[in-house]
């Protein structure tokens, strides 16, 4: 009896992982499958297939694909799993239209060049006509960590994470900020959080290993 032949995609990672040339695993994955059939082939049995699935959603997927990649965190395979860590991260800055991407690609410029104080403003101004962006409403959580607005921060990020609830990174932040508060309680239930979404944060585990001996 004849194997089964794996599908298109599953050669297009295996020829990647030898050249690890991006922009043909793009073009190739692109011709062949829509985003449709790439969240389709995450349930896949072979693990390969489901490596290259999240690997392809974070290079062309939308953020239709967070729910799927969130789902994907907790994949029995480790590759798997950091696969669909770094492209969960990128699916988050896509959301919207082209014009809303643009502004948030602003505030993560701002927040780059360390112009904490000028992303916010941006920020609140963006917010104000496009309150629902969430990843807009996650970095300005981040700008106001740097300049010390701890409580507002916490409030960015409990927002985010009730319209986004596989966004990690917010209840690492929310995390981090209790800790400048010197709420240790809270900071603790942040970060199991953390770990609850995303089992693979093991520098979260660490810190929670650390505050339980204090």
């Amino acid at each position: 009896m004849n194997q089964q032949q794996p599908p298109r995609l599953t050669s297009f990672y295996r020829s990647y992982l030898n050249h690890h040339r991006t922009r043909e695993f793009v073009d190739l994955t692109a011709r062949y499958y829509n985003e449709n059939t790439l969240l389709r082939m995450t349930d896949a049995e072979t693990t390969d297939t489901r490596r290259a699935a999240a690997m392809a959603l974070g290079l062309l997927g939308s953020y239709r694909a967070n729910a799927v990649l969130g789902k994907m965190l907790k994949d029995s395979d480790r590759s798997v799993r950091l696969l669909a860590e770094g492209s969960i991260k990128s699916v988050w800055t896509r959301e919207g239209d082209e014009e809303q991407r643009q502004g948030l690609y602003c505030i993560l410029r701002l927040i780059g060049r360390m112009q904490y104080g000028e992303a916010v403003h941006y920020a609140n101004v963006f917010l104000d006509v496009f309150p629902f962006l969430i990843e807009a409403r996650n970095q300005r959580a981040i700008a106001l960590f740097a300049m010390k607005d701890f409580g507002n921060s916490i409030a960015d990020s409990e927002i985010v994470l009730d319209m986004n609830p596989y966004h990690f990174g917010a209840a690492i932040g929310m995390g981090h900020a209790y800790l400048q508060l010197h709420n240790k309680e809270r900071a603790v239930g942040c970060f199991q959080q953390a770990l609850d979404i995303n089992p693979n944060l093991e520098s979260v585990r660490r810190r929670l290993e650390m505050l339980s001996v204090k």
